[in-house]
């Protein structure tokens, strides 16, 4: 079976192994991850060292309900980083073909390609990534659409910029599917913590593919932190919408040309990616380019100022 290669923002590793410098020196800008990402608090030992328990579970399942106003005849159920829901999705449907408009986050393919599915524009099976990666476009999918499909699968990894495009309202049927995770917003890519939203047997089903104990004991308790912080989700909104008008200003002054995106990372037309990268590169700031396109680069937020001073004085500006 061929191997499905998937494109992804980071390797950051590989970058040094080819310009050099170390870790510390470099400014990864070539995610979505929230660069002020929420303060980690201090976890009780017993959550490192004892099994994941049900109790701290529902904490983190009521926590989740409440800050995304799930309705109350949709069930969540959460897993490792949403790449593991991801890989699971495929097996709630047999094998036919899927709609999954391009360009847009790649993994979805590769873990329907790799469960034996083909893609198919005119299928009534949909992935739709809300707002989309990297182009930021927004879904628009009607109550008709949904109640049509066999199985819409609806991915919010960039959505609680934005919580009132959220579609958790229509997640109430097993046929549709939100997906939700704690590493773009909250910058908590590390915690691997994700979510997925629908009717009860949809994710009692979900439950059975990923096994138990998908969540760790540490996840489950920051994550509950993380969720019932409204004051900090607040004020990140409102710093990441500044921070991302600041970022199209610098890619204006330098020549580039605004794509779309969303208030955590742009995507700008330029006249050369490899070219730009290259230029950032050497002075230790990581970006995103894309197989599919020579000029499109994708940038995402600096965090300290001096990081934002260096990214404008790499771009000679």
């Amino acid at each position: 079976m061929t191997r499905n290669v998937k494109d992804h923002g980071g390797g950051l590793d590989a970058a040094i192994a080819k310009y050099g410098g170390t870790r510390a020196e470099w400014i990864d800008l070539s995610t979505g991850i929230n660069p002020n990402s929420y303060p980690i608090p201090n976890v009780p030992a017993h959550f490192w060292q004892d099994l994941p328990d049900e109790t701290a579970q529902q904490t983190l399942l009521s926590a989740a309900r409440v800050f995304w106003n799930v309705p109350d005849d949709a069930d969540i159920v959460a897993c490792a980083g949403l790449s593991q829901m991801i890989a699971a999705l495929p097996l709630l449907h047999p094998t036919a073909t899927v709609q999954i408009n391009k360009p847009t986050y790649n993994e979805h393919e590769a873990a329907f390609r790799t469960n034996g599915w083909d893609i198919d524009e005119a299928s009534n099976i949909r992935v739709v990534v809300h707002p989309n990666n990297p182009d930021g476009r927004q879904a628009s999918l009607s109550s008709t659409d949904l109640a049509q499909s066999p199985l819409t699968i609806i991915d919010e990894s960039f959505c609680d910029t934005q919580p009132d495009m959220t579609y958790i309202g229509k997640a109430t049927t097993p046929n549709v599917v939100v997906l939700k995770g704690l590493g773009k917003f909250w910058g908590l890519a590390g915690l691997r913590l994700g979510f997925a939203i629908s009717h009860k047997d949809t994710t009692d089903r979900l439950r059975d593919f990923i096994g138990p104990w998908a969540v760790s004991g540490p996840a489950q308790f920051i994550g509950a932190q993380a969720l019932s912080d409204t004051n900090w989700s607040d004020a990140s909104r409102a710093r990441l919408q500044s921070d991302s008008k600041r970022l199209d200003d610098i890619a204006h002054r330098a020549g580039f040309e605004l794509v779309g995106g969303t208030d955590l990372f742009r995507l700008y037309n330029t006249p050369s990616a490899s070219h730009v990268q290259d230029q950032l590169a050497q002075n230790f700031i990581w970006s995103r380019r894309f197989p599919y396109s020579k000029t499109w680069l994708r940038l995402g937020l600096a965090g300290p100022e001096s990081h934002w001073q260096r990214l404008a004085a790499a771009l000679d500006i």
